[in-house]
């Protein structure tokens, strides 16, 4: 097969979302590799920059460029189709933090809102999600739409809307629950974010909810503070159902490159964090940061954002991920 070949068939909605990732990678390696037939020092360099450019980061690049330098070593007369081949296989190799064991990646999607799901443990009932992320990064669409796609599979949902330092946040909040068909509590602008949780978990308990998804604020201007709330929060939780929360999720923006590795830092040091979405893949030529991510934090990364549609939020599967970046062929 030609380098540039589709190995299997991926989510068009995704191929989509990660075009302009994918049309910056390939530009740069195809200037690289025209007229080549074996690698040398100057494909390897362009594969670097193509990395870079494509805002997998530069640590997460040099660990990529020394296991590939040191396969082209061990295997000799590499050619250029057997280098892209080597590349896809370790940036896989990274992003195993994200595939779940004993299933296949196909599987984990497909099981995902299901009861047999590796993405939310609904033996936990209810099965509570904390998630976290500053304001601007798509936290309050991401919970909308993963609140809708778990009422459509037939869910028991319920919202609650923890940051209440912006009247917007909750508002927009109240037209995704609307919108997608699930409960929400909310208090008055100002109000105590940890009595909101409480209330909502409370209340989902008494009402046999499956899943509960708690906002919070998006601020990082105040670590200690930062740290302090989401402590709260979640210890008021641990009142009510002891075990929570049982999924801390991190959202982060894809567009922003390597901000969104910086604020992952960030959050990791004021708690927790279990697993995370990366949002506006679509609009972005940064898709490589999700590569950086995983490798750097060794988070899960449990959705990404290719899109405004509820079903643009994706279960992130590795395969399809790497399969989808290395195919230009819808380009």
């Amino acid at each position: 097969m030609g380098l540039f070949s589709r190995k299997k068939k991926t989510d068009s909605s995704l191929d989509l979302g990660l075009h302009k990732t994918r049309r910056g990678f390939f530009s740069r390696m195809a200037d690289a590799l025209l007229g080549k037939s074996v690698v040398d020092d100057e494909v390897l360099e362009s594969i670097e920059e193509a990395l870079i450019g494509s805002d997998v980061g530069i640590d997460t690049t040099s660990k990529i460029m020394d296991r590939l330098q040191e396969r082209v070593r061990r295997e000799k007369g590499v050619t250029t189709d057997k280098v892209m081949e080597i590349l896809k296989e370790e940036i896989s190799d990274m992003l195993t933090v994200s595939s779940t064991t004993g299933v296949s990646d196909q599987e984990y999607v497909d099981s995902a809102f299901t009861d047999s799901s590796k993405v939310f443990d609904f033996s936990k009932k209810p099965y509570i999600m904390m998630v976290v992320g500053v304001n601007g990064v798509g936290k309050t669409t991401t919970i909308g739409k993963i609140a809708s796609q778990l009422k459509s599979s037939g869910k028991k949902v319920m919202i609650g809307a923890a940051d209440t330092f912006r009247a917007a946040a909750v508002e927009q909040l109240d037209i995704w629950a609307q919108r997608a068909g699930v409960e929400i509590v909310k208090q008055k602008m100002g109000a105590d974010p940890a009595a909101v949780a409480f209330d909502t978990v409370s209340s989902a308990v008494a009402k046999g909810m499956d899943v509960v998804i708690i906002d919070t604020a998006g601020r990082l201007h105040n670590k200690v503070g930062l740290m302090n709330e989401l402590t709260k929060i979640k210890n008021v939780m641990k009142k009510v159902v002891p075990d929570a929360p049982h999924d801390v999720m991190l959202v982060l923006d894809g567009s922003t490159g390597q901000n969104a590795l910086i604020q992952a830092k960030e959050f990791s040091k004021a708690t927790d964090i279990s697993s995370l979405a990366v949002t506006k893949l679509d609009g972005s030529a940064k898709g490589g940061v999700v590569i950086g991510i995983a490798e750097q934090f060794k988070i899960p990364v449990k959705f990404i954002g290719v899109g405004e549609q509820v079903d643009n939020l994706k279960v992130f599967s590795r395969e399809e991920f790497v399969d989808s970046l290395f195919d230009n062929t819808k380009d």
